[in-house]
């Protein structure tokens, strides 16, 4: 039997008819959930690459940059505040920051409370990417979410926090 994505079954959906009918004794109701996250993931980041592309940065580099803005002034942060609230590797985010600094909307420099530690902080350049990105970005996410009703998506944002919560402590219960 074929299972085939349409108005009314997703990807997931379907790949979850290819399991059930090759191996039925496998509980697969997981999969109707993590299936859509995964892509969801997809979806979002390329609708995110979309928007952010129309400012000459992939999304990994807007995300950085309005992190930076979101913290304040003086715009900056050590790397690892910065990871803190991005999901990417440390290494991840030193190569991502070096690519950045060389387009001019960053610069590191040493912490002056600790010569050991480096500070990240938006250029003017990158200060004025923000002010004009980061609106577009906003709309693009409400966009993906408006077909939730507010009260859907309350209680979407609740139950996404509960699973990353939990499984961000390794629990899998």
């Amino acid at each position: 039997m074929s299972y085939l994505v349409d108005d009314e079954q997703d990807i997931a959906d379907a790949g979850i008819g290819l399991w059930n009918e090759e191996r039925p004794e496998i509980d697969t109701s997981g999969k109707a959930i993590t299936g859509r996250i995964l892509r969801l993931n997809e979806i979002i980041l390329d609708r995110m690459n979309e928007t952010t592309q129309k400012f000459g940065v992939k999304y990994s580099t807007y995300a950085v940059i309005a992190t930076l803005r979101a913290s304040g002034e003086p715009y900056r942060m050590t790397p690892k505040a910065l990871q803190s609230t991005m999901l990417i590797s440390s290494g991840g985010l030193s190569n991502l920051m070096r690519k950045i600094e060389e387009q001019g909307y960053i610069r590191r420099s040493i912490d002056p409370k600790d010569g050991r530690g480096v500070l990240v902080e938006l250029t003017p350049e990158g200060f004025a990417l923000s002010e004009e990105a980061m609106p577009v970005q906003a709309a693009t996410e409400r966009n993906m979410v408006r077909m939730l009703s507010e009260e859907e998506q309350k209680t979407l944002v609740d139950l996404l926090r509960r699973m990353v919560l939990v499984n961000s402590m390794g629990t899998r219960g």
